[in-house]
This record gives structure tokens, sequence and C-alpha cells, in this order.
């Protein structure tokens, strides 16, 4: 069964390759045999007629508008006599040249003669005629040569003869037979290269059905089979082709599902390590304050210090570390939101230097209580699209960040830098500059550079972390410069609507 399938296979593709080549010879053959048989003969005489009779039209209708003698109408009489190789006379009816194309008047004159009353020494036979004129076939016996002639009769009354001369016969025989070489020659030539062309299209297609079978072997899916036809090989490399893609599929979603499987892993063990550090992080922030209301709340109980002024010390404590923990565990709530995509972001134009000012109103105390001068040159208004709201927890993350570790000449600047689509807004602060390796981690949750320090003014390290993340809600960028005098944190919101 099997070799009778192959010997098919080879007698089909043998007849496909004998009918290509035996169709385009006997097609190149009998197109040529027809093109010089019924063509060739009939398009020259054609086309003689009808220079001839384009010119006589042209003449006719240039002596009926009675241009023939003008400057105009000589430059294109010069053409019809020059483009369709006519020579033409025009004589009146007293036998005198009027116009003339002819170097040899004379002869010209004589031979318009002859053609008009057939005197010629040799035949003249008619081949067309029309209302105002005639042409014949006029054979030159001296020269050999035969014309078409065209006589007739102007509107004005003047005759007129145009003559073309016919190539031989055998001039035009010679032209087809040489025609016909040309032919042949392209036909063998497109006939080497339709074999060439044929026996690699049957010798190739096995050729690359083998290697991509053997780049299957290896799991390379990546080769396919190239085939526009329907025989027996170009299906065999379709249904390899499906066979590859069927692998490739499988083996690619068995890979997906085992690096999906592998990042929830990894998600897994992150998830993990971030719940540990978290606690961590909220055990060692609420350990101090748990520790100082506990250890008020027994002096209380057992009564240490009995005088009222006492009492109220210790209450303060409670209150003050009771009120730290309260506001952490909102800024962690408030983390948490931003990070998980629960809190709604609402984005509105609204004035950022009326925000500013507000914003610096409202620490106007704190800023006085620490000796602390800020400025804020900008007059006229900036709108920006944002959510006000969030931009206002920034802008006031930013000022207590600056009140509390300015330093030195305890200046804070708020100001402006402005771009093509968007405004930068900074704050800055004199003071120690934040050393560089603990720049890309002050956006981190419980980061503290100087933990004395924050722990001093109660800070839990969480308010860049909110700023962090409602910068990346916005889809907007956020940073800090070192300067030699102090620190700069920025952020940058958008001026246009888009």
């Amino acid at each position: 069964m099997k070799e009778e399938k192959t010997l098919k296979a080879r007698n089909s593709i043998t007849g496909q390759i004998a009918g290509i080549i035996i169709g385009l010879v006997t097609g190149t053959v009998v197109l040529c045999w027809l093109l010089n048989t019924v063509f060739l003969e009939s398009y020259y005489v054609r086309s003689k007629q009808k220079l001839l009779i384009n010119g006589f039209t042209r003449i006719d209708r240039a002596c009926e508008d009675d241009k023939l003698q003008s400057a105009d109408f000589a430059i294109e009489f010069d053409k019809i006599c020059s483009n369709s190789n006519i020579t033409i006379m025009i004589i009146d009816s007293d036998g005198n040249v009027v116009k003339s194309s002819a170097r040899d008047t004379e002869t010209m004159h004589d031979q318009f003669i002859a053609a008009i009353f057939g005197t010629v020494n040799g035949a003249a036979n008619n081949i067309a005629s029309g209302e105002d004129y005639k042409i014949i076939r006029q054979t030159d016996d001296r020269l050999q040569t035969e014309y078409y002639v065209l006589w007739g009769i102007l509107p004005d009354g003047n005759l007129i003869m145009m003559r073309t001369p016919l190539e031989s016969i055998r001039e035009s025989v010679t032209i087809s037979n040489r025609f016909l070489t040309y032919v042949g020659i392209i036909a063998v030539i497109l006939s080497a290269v339709t074999v060439v062309f044929v026996t690699k299209r049957v010798t190739m297609p096995v050729l690359e059905l083998t290697e991509i079978s053997r780049r299957m072997i290896g799991l390379d899916f990546d080769a396919k089979y190239h085939g526009n036809g329907k025989n027996e090989l170009d299906q065999l490399g379709e249904h390899m082709n499906q066979l590859s893609e069927t692998l490739e599929r499988t083996i690619s979603e068995l890979k997906s599902a085992n690096n999906e499987l592998k990042l929830d892993n990894e998600r897994k063990t992150e998830i993990d390590e971030m719940r540990k550090e978290f606690l961590s992080n909220v055990s060692h922030e609420l350990k101090t304050p748990l520790a100082l209301i506990q250890g008020y709340a027994e002096g209380l109980q057992e009564c240490i210090n009995d005088d009222a002024e006492s009492r109220n010390f210790y209450c303060d404590v409670i209150i003050d570390e009771a009120d730290k923990m309260n506001q952490m565990v909102k800024k962690l709530l408030t983390l948490n939101q931003l990070e998980f995509g629960n809190d709604t972001v609402t984005i509105e134009r609204f004035d950022m230097t009326e925000l500013i000012r507000g914003v610096l109103g409202s620490s106007a105390i704190l800023l006085e209580q620490n000796g602390i001068t800020a400025e804020f040159a900008e007059t006229e208004s900036a709108y920006v699209w944002a959510d006000e709201f969030k931009i206002e927890e920034v802008m006031t993350n930013y000022l207590s960040n600056a009140i509390h570790h300015a330093d030195f000449e305890k200046k804070i600047s708020v100001f402006y830098t402005r771009k093509e689509d968007c405004l930068r807004i900074s704050v800055f602060n004199t003071g120690t500059p934040i050393p560089e390796e603990d720049l890309p981690n002050l956006w981190i949750k419980f980061y503290k550079v100087d933990k004395a320090r924050t722990r001093e003014y109660g800070g839990s390290g969480i308010g860049l972390s909110i700023v962090k993340a409602i910068m990346d809600s916005l889809h907007r960028e956020c940073g800090v410069i070192n300067h030699e005098n102090g620190v700069e944190f920025w952020l940058e919101l958008d001026i246009n609507s888009k």
C-alpha cells in the first residue's frame, strides 16, 4: 500500500511537470504563430492607411479654414511629413505646385499625374477610397519600391497627393522571422527556468519536511513548512505544521502553569516576609507608647505621687502616647487603602497656590513654636489636575517633615518649577543633607534616617510612604534632592486635562 501511494505521488508530480512544460512551450509557439499570421500584415497595412487618411483630414480641415498657407500650419505640415514619413504635394488646376515637401518637385509632379491617370510605369491598385480621396498601391520599377498613394481634391479645388513607402514582403518576412527567433529564444529560456524551478519544487519540500521532523525531535517548533500547493507533499507539510502548533501550545500551557505555580509560591513567600516585617515594625513602634501608657497608668493606680500636678502629668503622658498610637494606626489604614487600591481617586482642577497657602496657614503655630521662617513667594494662581484632598495630605506631610528637620537658619521655602506639561512643587528646608545611601529608602514604611530625632517629635516613618502611595495612585512622580545647605522634596502634577 505504501509503495502504491508513493508511485501515485510520483506519477502525479511528473504529470504536473510535463503538463507545465508542454503547455508553456506549446502556448508560446502558438501565440507567436497567431501574431505573425493573423495580426502582423493587417496591422502594418492599416497603420499606413490611417497615417495617410489622418494627414489628408488635417490638411483638408486647414484648407477649409483657409489656414493652408499660414505660418502656424506650416509647422503642422512639416510634422505630418516627418513624423509619418509622408511626402505631400498640392497643385492647382493649372498644374502649378502650391505646396510640396518633396526634394525633387518635378519628379514628384510627374508621378502625381501618373498616379491620377494611371500612366506610371507600373501597376496601380485601388486600396481604399473616400468621398474626396482615393488610396492606391503604386510600384516604382526603377527603385523596386512600393508606395501607398492617396490623392484627392481639397475644398479649394486644388489636388493633393500624399505618398508613403511600403517595405517589401521580404523585409517583412525577415522582420517576422527575427521576431519569431527572439520569441523562441525566450521560450527556451523560460522552459529551462521552469524545469529547474519545478524540479526544485519537487525535491525541496521533501528535504524541508525532513529538516522539520529532525528539529521537532529536539522540541524546536519554530520550523514551519511553507507550501501553497494542493499535492500530497503540501498536505503532509500542513499536517506537520498543525502537529507542531499543537505540541508547542501544549508544552507552552504546561510551562505557563508551572511558571504561575512558581510565581504563586514566590508571591506567597514575599507576602509572608512582608507580613512578618510589618508585624515586627508595628510591634516595635507600638512597644514604646504601650510601655509608657502601662507604666504611667500603674503609677496612677498605685498613687506614687498623690498630688494633682503629678496626676495631671501622668494623664497627659498617657493621652499623648495614646494619640501617637491613634495617629499611627490611622496612617497605616490610609496607607493600606492606597496600596491595595481601595481608596477612591477624584481628579479635579484646583488652584495649587491657594492649597499651599491653606497648608501654611494651618501650620503657622507649629512654625512659630519651632522658630522657623516659611517662604512662599507665588502670588498667581496655578491650576492643576489631581485629587485635591490627597495633594493636601502630601503637602502636609512634606511641610511637617520639613518643620521637624529644619536646622541652621531654620528656613522653609515652597516654590514652583513650571514645565511644558506639568508643574513641579518643591518644599525645601535648611539643615543637614540626607546620606545618599538613605535616599532610596525614604519611601519605605517605618524607615527612619535619624531614629532618635524621629522619636523625639513622635514620627512613625509612615508619612513619606503615604506620599509615595498617593503619587503612584495619581500616576505622577515625586522625589527628593540633596543640596549643600538642606533638602528639597518635590512632586509633579498635570496642568493639562489630558
